[in-house]
């Protein structure tokens, strides 16, 4: 365990001062509200090596490829998420020099903080600077949970000796993306403002080519004497300043607020955003600081009072939920259809910030148990609302007559990954999407959508696949060629045996669903059928034709292989591995990767995963203990599913080692890529390696089931659920486990396979 993070069981604190840490730290002690975010620089800048970085959910740019965009069916774009205006800009200068803990002649001590349960970032630094004067300088912010247009911020700062000190307070939208690939600029800037009377600046962007337009706010107030007001103004080409010159007294700190009304054209009128943003603003301040304050760590309360888990007897391994848990929240509230969960949420600029299938396979569980069963129905509905978009995605790869691929990288719909053999053959994730819809009415009851929202999803999923596969004389079998499956580190396979099932299991879900339909709500599917020119019969006795000979790969003792040629390679495990090489994604080259046995991420355990009703125990033992000794981990989801399967099977200790991967994957930088920005979707399966793995939650017709298991060192777990109306405790002890229905009308549960009835407490 990295020990530059103490372990506690709500707060992350980092209380020593190392450069080297810088990035990973702007990560890990980010913070966010759902429709934007900021990682944590520091308020009053820093010239060393960082990552300046503010982001707005849903505002984007289409940065054009640098390869392959001449390629029939290539896409033209990588959309990002962009680095938008620095709200918290801020620029101190003591007897003339600037507070920078880069070239500050001694930082005597420092620590940072993030209270997960109050949502609020703050730190402490004691600087000696060049010119001899000791300073201290406090700071705290938040991005409020109650209002999610509003942040805000206080600080203060005391000298040694009487000094000289100009603070200047603004907004700077002289941003770039550092990932941005022909360095184009991204913004225009359309207006700056700083008015010295109302103490106030604002800033307007449009972005080129897709034309969102920002409107960002900053409404300032010292507390330095009554009246305290700015000096001067300045407005740069984008930015706008509020300066204050100040003389310091020994022992008595200056101290400033600030509040942030950010107002973007996803939500009003362009030509509004500037006034909706000064208006945010204005109010939020005449509000008050400690009242905002508040109001947002009540809604936290809220957030926590149904989404948090507690561990007895292992504090890193508390720390290491909820520090998923947190994340999650602030990353994705499901207000908003057109927003949904980035991978690295607001924390980084990895992967563009954009939508892949780690939503549907992650984290759709976590919102159904924790959140309004609406939050996971928008993720669905986003999917449904890019339909016309995935047909023409297939369009542009060869296919017709309706068959649909999602992107695996998206913002509007559109694909816009720039690797091909992710574009092109990681087709697995329309599985993916298929299976949320099932899981979402396994989970809901709710049939109406699968019905009404669901099926046109479904059967642009089941035309794809039945136009993807061809026939193999040789086998007698449907084959899907030319693939990559879930592992990365194998590219333009055949046959991959979780992509070849999930496409079966795609083509007879559909199937089943559309003779449902019909005969439930006749006139309704008519209406869809004429919509979407479905020939049902010919089509459903196609799907099932190819589903129920589509060639699967498998070796006599119960393997189910990887992939056709996957005994040819050397089968070494991972344990052969030296440390040193590790991990082999930053040390090999990609040819030796590919030609190598090594697994990044569950692949054939996926399937099972998703399909583990349709095995044996004994098949599940057999390919487990295959497959997880082979397999490096370098993908974040994969240890979670591994706790999932290892539970299962009873290997607690295996699955408390992979619990601790996944949980603090970030907090530890496991990979080694915590400067990047976090693991949000990942953080969704270390949720599920809790509740379904230790916690051993499934829904089985309609009905919850609980079978717990504690790893060693664990003297309990408890969580709850949010199941069909009510809100159910669970509660693990080495004696057994309990479940106690909090809210709602009595419900029928099995516990450690015992039935039983929930009767209101």
């Amino acid at each position: 365990m990295d020990p530059y993070l103490k372990v506690d069981p709500w707060l992350v604190v980092e209380s020593a001062w190392n450069p080297a840490d810088v990035r990973r730290s702007e990560s890990i002690f980010s913070i966010g509200n759902g429709r934007f975010g900021q990682r944590a620089n520091f308020e009053e800048g820093y010239s060393g090596d960082h990552l300046l970085g503010s982001y707005i959910g849903g505002v984007y740019y289409p940065d054009k490829t640098r390869v392959g965009w001449w390629k029939n069916g290539y896409p033209e774009y990588f959309a990002k998420v962009l680095n938008a205006t620095n709200w918290m800009a801020t620029r101190i200068h003591v007897n003339g020099e600037r507070v920078d803990l880069n070239t500050a002649k001694k930082v005597v001590s420092f620590q940072r903080t993030l209270d997960m349960k109050a949502g609020v970032l703050s730190r402490e630094v004691q600087l000696i600077l060049r010119n001899g004067i000791e300073l201290t300088l406090q700071a705290e912010r938040f991005c409020s949970m109650h209002n999610q247009d509003v942040a805000a911020g206080r600080m203060s700062l005391a000298t040694n000796v009487p000094a000289q000190v100009k603070i200047e307070l603004g907004l700077d939208g002289d941003v770039q993306n550092e990932d941005s690939n022909w360095n184009e600029a991204f913004w225009t800037h359309v207006s700056q403002v700083a008015d010295d009377e109302t103490q106030r600046c604002s800033i307007v962007n449009r972005t080129n080519k897709t034309d969102f337009t920002v409107a960002a706010t900053a409404q300032f107030g010292l507390k330095n004497g009554p009246g305290c007001k700015p000096n001067h103004n300045q407005i740069g080409d984008a930015s706008a300043w509020l300066a204050y010159d100040l003389d310091t007294i020994p022992g008595q700190a200056i101290e400033w607020t600030r509040i942030v009304g950010i107002a973007t054209s996803l939500h009003h009128e362009a030509n509004h955003c500037l006034e909706a943003s000064q208006q945010m603003a204005r109010n939020a301040f005449e509000r008050g600081y400690e009242r905002l304050r508040a109001d947002h760590v009540g809604r936290w309360d809220e957030i926590w009072a149904k989404s948090d888990i507690t561990i007895g007897g292992d504090v890193a391994a508390q720390q290491g939920i909820r520090f998923n848990v947190f994340h999650l929240n602030q990353t994705y509230q499901g207000d908003d259809p057109r927003l949904n969960i980035g991978p690295k949420g607001f924390t980084g600029e990895k992967y563009g910030g954009a939508s892949y299938w780690d939503t549907e396979a992650y984290c759709l569980p976590f919102y159904l148990a924790s959140h309004d069963p609406a939050v996971a129905r928008q993720l669905l509905r986003y999917r449904y609302n890019h339909l016309e978009k995935a047909i023409e995605n297939a369009e542009k790869l060869g296919f017709g007559c309706g068959a649909a691929l999602y992107p695996m990288v998206t913002m509007n719909g559109e694909e816009c990954h720039n690797e091909w053999e992710i574009t092109f053959e990681e087709i697995h994730r329309n599985g993916a999407i298929a299976y949320a819809i099932m899981n979402y009415e396994r989970y809901t009851g709710e049939v109406e959508y699968t019905h009404e929202f669901g099926f046109p999803v479904l059967l642009g999923i089941a035309r794809f696949w039945a136009q993807r596969v061809n026939w193999s004389e040789e086998k007698q079998k449907f084959v899907i060629l030319g693939v990559t499956g879930p592992n990365e580190y194998e590219n333009n396979v055949n046959n991959n045996w979780y992509t070849n099932t999930i496409a079966a299991w795609c083509m007879k879900y559909t199937a089943d669903v559309a003779e449902r339909y019909q005969s439930a709500a006749p006139e309704a599917f008519a209406d869809c059928a004429e919509q979407y020119n479905f020939a049902q019969s010919a089509e459903v006795r196609d799907w099932r034709s190819k589903a129920d000979l589509m060639y699967l790969p498998a070796q006599e003792n119960g393997v189910r292989l990887q992939q056709d040629g996957f005994m040819d390679k050397e089968q070494l495990s991972a344990s052969d591995l030296p440390e040193e090489q590790r991990p082999i994604n930053q040390h090999w080259s990609w040819d030796r990767i590919l030609r190598s046995i090594f697994i990044k991420q569950a692949d054939v355990l996926q399937g099972f995963y998703f399909f583990e009703d349709e095995f044996s125990e004994d098949e599940h033992r057999i390919n487990f203990d295959f497959y997880e000794p082979k397999t490096v981990h370098e993908s974040s989801l994969s240890p979670c599913i591994h706790v999932v399967l290892a539970s299962r099977l009873n290997k607690q200790d295996k699955a408390y080692e992979m619990y601790l991967r996944t949980s603090r994957l970030d907090l530890d930088d496991y990979n080694r890529e915590a400067y990047q920005g976090l693991h949000i979707t990942s953080m969704a399966g270390t949720w599920l390696s809790v509740v379904e793995g230790f916690g051993g939650f499934r829904v089985r017709n309609g009905i919850p089931h609980f079978d717990g298991k504690l790893p060693r060192g664990w003297s309990e777990l408890n969580f709850r659920i949010g199941f069909r109306d009510r809100q159910m405790k669970v509660s693990i002890e080495a004696s057994g486990t309990s479940v106690s229905l909090l809210q709602g009308e009595p419900l029928d549960v099995v516990v450690s396979g015992e039935p039983r009835t929930l009767e209101p407490a």
